[in-house]
């Protein structure tokens, strides 16, 4: 156990910040979580519309050091990869 007082205020700190890190991550799946059941799901449009809510918390998540930039780069393009294979796909059966 920390016995500075500097110390113990960066315990405090650490897990505040750990709290708000985990909330973040967890709004970033659930983001992600949206767009892959409209696309599952087969919607384009609701797809299109989540990806687009999705990306800017995603990007938010870099600035805030919960994510790599490659690492969201990726699951962005991913993402996106699979949602233009629904419109794709959905404007030759149409």
């Amino acid at each position: 156990m920390a016995h500075h007082r500097s110390a113990k205020k960066r315990i405090r700190q650490t897990a505040k910040r750990t709290m708000v890190n985990r909330a973040r991550t967890s709004r970033i799946r659930s983001y992600i979580k949206k767009v892959e059941m409209a696309v599952a799901g087969g919607d384009a449009e609701a797809a299109k519309n989540a990806l687009r809510e999705a990306e800017p918390e995603i990007r938010r998540g870099v600035r805030k050091g919960v994510l790599k930039l490659n690492t969201a780069s990726r699951r962005i393009s991913r993402l996106a990869r699979r949602v233009n294979q629904l419109s794709a796909g959905e404007g030759a059966t149409a």
